[in-house]
């Protein structure tokens, strides 16, 4: 337990962490004009790219895989690209207030260094020679601040050292430039604190980019990073994917890094978040774990499990011809809204028609698993928390607010009560797995991979999410799932959906189905996941290929093509 000193007021804090931010990007703040959108201008996504060169565009629209090999190729140099993306950056947080620290000027010499040994040997550093990779702030980056939204923080958590993670993308050539908004606390699905305000989608800014890791989300949206790393608990890879258009993954526990984060309850493995990928491809995120595993974290971090990376099973080997596909629609205890249904809906018919098996997954005690999540998150019944906003004299903001309601008991428990929980979610993690090991296709195979919502709602108005269980679910069973963009949701196109399916079966229902309303997301990415078996999140991006081949990859803003985003769709 860590001890804390009142900090300076939340005022002074905030004046000068937002003075320091401005200072250090516009420093690098290439091409800028005064052509900032009017506040009331929702869609602001192309806003970042508007003073690009033809050349620039080109290199900020390619996904991650293919920049690296025109970087090796020559097409690019490291610093042309990291010059594009700064300007796009710098741009995105002036529109969206994503970004927290940055290291610009180490990154520039970093590029030139880059540049000159690709020149002098002919040979790339490594898999990521020249990549700018985004991260997000409450993981440690030798000589920046880790405030983690926290006042009481702020200036005082300069990392020492860098995280595994950020270690592991800089020996693999990737250059590191800026950090990424997370909300207060960081258990909370939308992005907000005290120390820099609110992370908006730049899709409609009237939404949220999610959270915990909506910063990431953001700026990867906007086009101001190719990959970032986040990390996930209860949905924090993965809903910032969904809601801004983009590619996540949660990985099962004790696979990839997680040492060198800064959070509250450090030591508390009761419930483990973990590190996760976003990117704009999903073989962005096979690029991310193929480097991560290939540097053998578990030499260096005791609870991670030697499995090395199977590269042959992503590409489809072990796979059979047709897949078991089960289709979670609704999780019992709170329908998503109809533009999330219909995508589903859409999936469903594309499988059937090349020749998957789909059946329907009967949700197993969501809302049980819900509330034992919520024990498991608050152990100290919220103690630390509290803490730490009163060390820095700060209120708690809206999501904090509601996340700390949810405490159904404000104390810390005993450790007698500590075992018995544990026991409870062990048990309950094994009546899942005897579930999934009995639900069967009609060939009798068991289920390959679960496709369902991300959550109930599209990104949804400030302040109002409530119901994690479409995401927190699987954290609890400690099952890799993978967040991807299917379409783009057009209020002037659809607006003739249908109402909430049904009369709401609870409170929480009732105010789910209280927010449809076909106005309120206009231009809201949509996206679903895939969930696999623990410990095979190959298997599971080697399901996501076979999926995409049958529906074809979209993000936001433009299809993939090439690796390239082209042309702007609206859902079909």
């Amino acid at each position: 337990m860590m001890l804390y000193t009142p900090s300076p007021s939340v005022t002074d804090v905030t004046a000068r962490k937002q003075r320091d931010r401005r200072e250090n990007l516009r420093q690098f703040a290439f091409a800028t004009d005064d052509s900032e959108p009017h506040v009331d201008v929702v869609n602001v996504q192309a806003y970042p790219q508007a003073t690009l060169t033809e050349e620039q565009r080109a290199i900020v629209n390619c996904d991650a895989t293919a920049l690296v090999e025109r970087i090796r190729k020559g097409v690019y140099t490291a610093t042309q690209v990291l010059t594009a993306t700064v300007t796009v950056a710098v741009r995105a947080n002036d529109v969206t207030n994503c970004l927290t620290e940055s290291c610009l000027r180490d990154a520039f010499e970093r590029a030139e260094e880059l540049d000159r040994h690709l020149i002098e040997t002919g040979q790339v550093v490594g898999p990521l020679h020249g990549l700018p990779v985004s991260i997000k702030d409450h993981i440690k980056v030798k000589g920046l601040d880790t405030s983690t939204g926290y006042v009481a923080w702020a200036y005082r958590m300069v990392a020492e050292n860098d995280a595994l993670v950020v270690e592991i993308l800089r020996k693999s050539g990737a250059i590191i430039y800026v950090k990424t908004q997370n909300p207060q606390t960081l258990l909370s699905l939308e992005t907000n604190n005290n120390i820099y305000g609110r992370a908006v989608n730049p899709y409609n800014r009237k939404l949220t980019s999610g959270g915990s890791s909506g910063g990431e989300g953001a700026l990867i949206a906007c086009r101001g990073s190719f990959l970032g790393v986040g990390t996930d608990i209860g949905g924090s890879v993965r809903i910032p994917a969904a809601h801004c258009g983009l590619y996540g993954l949660k990985g099962s526990v004790a696979r990839l890094p997680h040492s060198g984060l800064l959070g509250s309850h450090d030591g508390m493995d009761a419930i483990v978040g973990c590190v996760g990928p976003l990117a704009r491809s999903a073989r962005d995120l096979e690029l991310f774990c193929n480097v991560m595993l290939k540097a053998k974290p578990w030499l260096f971090e005791p609870p991670l499990l030697e499995m090395p990376w199977k590269a042959d099973v992503v590409q489809g080997h072990g796979l059979p011809e047709k897949l078991t596909i089960a289709i979670l629609y609704d999780d019992g205890v709170v329908a998503p809204h109809p533009p999330i249904t219909q995508a589903i809906k859409k999936y469903e018919a594309e499988l059937k028609k090349a020749g998957h098996e789909v059946i329907l997954w009967e949700p197993l005690d969501h809302l049980k698993g819900w509330e034992l999540i919520l024990r498991l998150y608050f152990l100290d019944g919220g103690k630390e928390y509290l803490e730490v906003l009163r060390a820095g004299a700060e209120l708690p903001v809206p999501q904090t607010e509601w996340v700390l309601d949810q405490i159904q008991n404000p104390r810390p428990l005993t450790v007698d009560e500590i075992f018995r929980l544990n026991v409870e979610r062990e048990t309950f993690r094994a009546k899942a797995l005897e579930h999934w090991n009995a639900t069967k296709g009609p060939t009798g195979r068991p289920v390959d991979a679960i496709l369902c919502p991300v959550a109930p709602t599209l990104a949804p108005p400030h302040d109002t999410t409530c119901w994690w269980a479409y995401s927190s679910h699987w954290n609890l069973l400690d099952l890799p799932a993978v967040a991807f963009p299917v379409g783009q949701y057009m209020a002037s196109q659809f607006h003739l959906l249908g109402p909430f399916p049904h009369t709401p079966r609870n409170v929480i229902e009732e105010r789910v189905a209280g927010q449809w309303d076909p106005s309120t997301y206009d231009n809201a990415p949509i996206g679903l996941q895939l969930v696999g078996r623990r410990h095979n999140e190959e298997q599971l991006l080697g399901i996501l290929k076979v999926v995409e081949k049958i529906v074809p990859p979209h993000v936001s803003g433009g299809w993939i093509i090439n690796g390239e985003v082209n042309g702007i769709n609206g859902y079909t």
